[in-house]
């Protein structure tokens, strides 16, 4: 008795974007747009003009990015029981209202509270919007939807802090009101074009995702490993920064976070194209991990501004492939009904990774000063890095491709 053959694949359906995700990538560009509005003025505002210390701005701050780290493990969660856009929405409104007090606050607790609140928003929509984002994307499309993404979140990044540094010429105070704003506008298009996205099958309580998730040895593997990678995207902002303004002054910056961010609004798109026409995902994701830690071994060796900057164009190269095959991996990789779980989970790699990377990167600088070995620091995340690489390679093994889980699915429905 012979096996029924396997039905051949369905022809693939051409791209075109869908009103809903449309709107998903135009609030990203808001999102994005409005928090690099306001967050660099923060430190401008509340130390510059107002005197407060700087390291009692930099702990609300920190205290912020750790809520939203916190909540967005469980906001992708609840987005499986109740569904994505609520949550979303709702993150919406208390992002504004956090935002808009932190125009008005005059004290320590009074900001604290602002940015509590804002972490709160951000928090409740980030896991559900990539939840959102793969309900509404078919799975051979979802690399370059993610990578639409991650082009606009870029665009937000760049004109965010341009509007800014024109905006505070009017006030603090109207600038985080107008930051408030771009999350009003968000809520609106999202309550328009997103559907309302129930869950076909529902957790039987919060935290039962989550479990699995961390019962899933191949994904808990592989956001652990992750970890690593976003230990080096930080140094952006932290190593990176420190040797910009060492070569070229404080109006190195500007310079350094256009060309990155330029870079991912111009060439992500082409670049995704060509990478998942001929690569499969994972050996994208191990190769732009290794390009990044290269870029970041000649680091090291640059003795002049441009010198930098071209090793920043390799850097840049790398961190935008990383992004949509991360997303594109998770998604596979969660089951039926729990996306929101699996994405809220893998933003545990991103928490530790960077709040690691946030440390280890400004010691590591000034272990290399104190040990007059300037090469120390760049030489490490050099090996990391690798290290991070080869690990990926190793626990992406046991991921099957989209061919395959469309093989598995065929064979189940026929």
């Amino acid at each position: 008795m012979t096996a029924a053959p396997v039905p051949p694949p369905a022809p693939p359906t051409p791209f075109r974007l869908s009103a809903a995700q449309f709107g998903l990538i135009a609030v990203t560009t808001l999102m994005w747009g409005g928090f690099f509005l306001v967050i660099p003025l923060v430190t401008v505002h509340f130390v510059d003009n107002l005197g407060w210390a700087a390291a009692s701005v930099g702990l609300v701050l920190g205290l912020r990015q750790l809520t939203q780290q916190g909540l967005t493990v469980f906001g992708g969660a609840w987005a499986d029981r109740i569904g994505p856009k609520p949550l979303i929405l709702a993150g919406c409104l208390i992002r504004t209202l956090g935002f808009g007090w932190m125009g008005f606050a005059s004290t320590l607790p009074e900001l604290l509270a602002a940015s509590l609140l804002a972490g709160i928003g951000g928090g409740l929509f980030d896991a559900p919007k990539s939840s959102a984002i793969t309900a509404v994307t078919p799975p051979e499309h979802r690399p370059r939807m993610f990578g639409l993404v991650s082009i606009a979140g870029n665009l937000g990044m760049v004109t965010g802090p341009l509007l800014g540094a024109w905006l505070i010429a009017l006030g603090f105070q109207r600038a985080s009101l107008i930051a408030a704003s771009a999350y009003i506008v968000a809520f609106v298009l999202l309550a328009v074009t997103l559907p309302r996205l129930k869950p076909e099958r529902t957790p039987a309580d919060t935290f039962s995702g989550l479990k699995v998730a961390l019962h899933d040895r191949a994904f808990r593997n592989f956001t652990l490993v992750l970890g690593g990678y976003f230990l080096l995207s930080t140094q952006l902002n932290v190593a990176v920064t420190l040797k910009a303004v060492e070569l070229a002054g404080q109006g190195a910056t500007a310079p350094l976070y256009g060309l990155s961010a330029g870079l991912s609004v111009v060439l992500q798109y082409p670049l995704l194209r060509l990478a998942e026409r001929y690569l499969r995902v994972r050996v994208v994701l191990v190769g732009a991990v290794v390009l990044v830690s290269v870029a970041l071994g000649l680091m090291g060796l640059a003795q002049t501004f441009p010198q930098l900057l071209a090793c920043v164009v390799l850097y840049s190269l790398g961190t935008m492939l990383v992004f949509p095959m991360q997303q594109t991996l998770t998604a596979r990789l969660a089951p039926e009904g729990l996306v929101g779980s699996y994405f809220g989970f893998s933003a545990i790699s991103l928490g530790l990774g960077g709040a690691v990377g946030n440390f280890v990167g400004g010691a590591l600088v000034d272990a290399g000063h104190r040990l007059h070995f300037d090469l120390l620091p760049w030489l490490t995340l050099l090996l990391v890095g690798l290290a991070t690489a080869a690990g990926l390679r190793v626990v992406l093994r046991d991921v099957p491709t989209r061919e395959e889980m469309e093989a598995r699915q065929r064979q189940a429905g026929a």
